[in-house]
């Protein structure tokens, strides 16, 4: 069995060392803070504190996409050395970096025509994203193909749940997500908007629920309701946080109460500086293998 590489994108959102352990390797995306531009390193440029202290302070933020220049700079070593590579790009439904990674893949299959390059559209989205390339870690150190690898991602991949709400909806507002009166309304009754991945990657608001105390359990209780095995769930949950570190805290602490067979403790992450850029300060995300998403 030839050897393989299984490689993601940075806005997998989990850290460095995991993804050491883990022999996952990641390609960065890129982003701008008041027109000076970062790496999204996993926080190694910028602590995460720091960054969303400054678009508290209302920094300017922009994002930039991979392009096909700098996946060809990173595939190429790997397959130089006569490895195999199996890559998730971020949801095609929140960015177009698949098609850089596409582009990347037919130039350099002319130049290794003996080599296998998967790109795979995750339909996922930061440590949601991350949670799917820590099972297949797990599947590749239990001996699987990148063939089979590639085939059970694209099998499995809508069986990753994201469920997440904000307690601040200024940069939904900014981004178009929430209109400006809905906005202004909102922020007067104190209504966080509950919002999950839908099955084409893209994020969609759901709910509108009043008060930081009933969207905490309401995103318990959609972990409950899609869960496999509802409350005997038995696999990882992933939580991710853009600087609210209290409010993760306490819906891991509602999950590890509630699902008593979860595999571990829940593992909290930060919210990437990519993903971060969009939703601001004040958001949490809960992720969970489960049942199909299918709307």
């Amino acid at each position: 069995m030839s050897e393989y590489i299984l490689s993601c994108c940075s806005t997998a959102d989990l850290s460095n060392e995991h993804f050491l352990k883990r022999r996952i390797s990641y390609i960065c995306f890129h982003y701008e803070l008041d027109g000076v531009q970062y790496a999204d390193d996993l926080g190694k440029s910028m602590p995460f504190d720091k960054f969303y202290t400054a678009m508290a302070n209302g920094a300017d933020t922009k994002t930039s996409q991979i392009n096909t220049d700098e996946f060809i700079a990173y595939f190429e070593p790997f397959l130089k050395e006569g490895k195999d590579i199996l890559h998730l790009c971020l949801s095609s439904g929140i960015t177009g970096v698949m098609n850089s990674a596409l582009l990347a893949r037919d130039m350099l299959a002319e130049t290794y025509p003996d080599r296998k390059i998967y790109i795979v559209d995750s339909l996922a989205a930061s440590s949601g994203y991350g949670l799917l390339m820590d099972k297949l870690a797990d599947l590749r150190d239990g001996g699987m193909g990148i063939d089979e690898l590639n085939e059970w991602a694209l099998a499995n991949r809508l069986r990753l749940h994201h469920w997440f709400f904000s307690t601040d909806l200024t940069f939904f507002i900014k981004g178009g997500r929430v209109s400006k009166a809905a906005g202004f309304v909102g922020g007067m009754l104190n209504i966080c908007p509950l919002l999950n991945v839908d099955y084409m990657g893209r994020l969609i608001p759901r709910y509108k629920i009043r008060t930081k105390r009933k969207v905490i359990q309401a995103i318990v209780g959609k972990m409950e309701e899609y869960a496999d095995n509802g409350l005997a769930y038995n696999d990882k949950c992933y939580i991710s946080h853009s600087a609210c570190y209290e409010d993760a805290r306490a819906v891991a602490d509602l999950i590890e109460n509630r699902f008593p067979k979860l595999e571990g403790k829940v593992l909290i992450n930060s919210i990437g500086t990519t993903i971060g850029a969009h939703t601001g300060p004040g958001t949490v995300a809960v992720f969970f293998w489960g049942k199909e998403r299918v709307d």
